[in-house]
């Protein structure tokens, strides 16, 4: 195993199948997480999801929460796991802006896609990314909606491009594409 990336709708199992996946490598492993801190007085069912998230994984692996994973992905040498792509669009979204003109916050994120998927090619160990497919559905009818989807999906190409293998999970099953 080198580079997988895991995608897939909400709740089919991707993060599941990612980390059952760095669990047969017997090895620690760096967990890179760029979820908003969870706050239970805030949020307690998302506080719940992520104490159980971390609960699920094992000691030895060590987390790592940041809104810069490619920063994350190259000062770690050994097995990484990104979860997820989705949420860390969000992040940088919500860092450049999400009124910026379409044109300007584009370009900045293909720029930050592009250094990601540069981290991925160039990181020596075993990396495995999880992220998200939207729009299998209705167009948003939001700007902000169809502005996510459009950049998601080209962040998933240009790192599908530079890992050795997509899976697809659907109903949990894996789908080697």
């Amino acid at each position: 195993m080198e580079r997988i990336l895991v995608t897939g709708g909400v709740r089919c199992g991707k993060s599941r199948w990612a980390e059952q996946t760095m669990l047969e490598l017997g090895t620690s492993v760096t967990y890179v997480t760029p979820g908003y801190p969870a706050e239970p007085d805030v949020d307690p069912e998302w506080a719940a999801r992520v104490a159980a998230h971390r609960l699920a994984r094992p000691a030895s692996w060590a987390t790592v929460e940041t809104v810069d994973v490619a920063a994350a992905v190259r000062a770690e040498p050994g097995p990484v796991l990104v979860d997820c792509v989705g949420t860390w669009l969000t992040r940088q979204l919500d860092a450049v802006g999400w009124d910026t003109p379409r044109p300007v916050v584009t370009s900045e994120l293909e720029r930050r896609i592009a250094d990601l998927a540069l981290a991925v090619a160039e990181h020596p160990g075993p990396i495995v990314l999880v992220t998200n497919e939207v729009g299998w559905g209705v167009v948003s009818e939001h700007a902000s909606g169809r502005l996510f989807a459009d950049l998601l999906g080209r962040a998933n190409q240009a790192l599908g491009a530079v890992c050795d293998d997509v899976v697809l999970l659907v109903a949990g099953r894996a789908l080697h594409l």
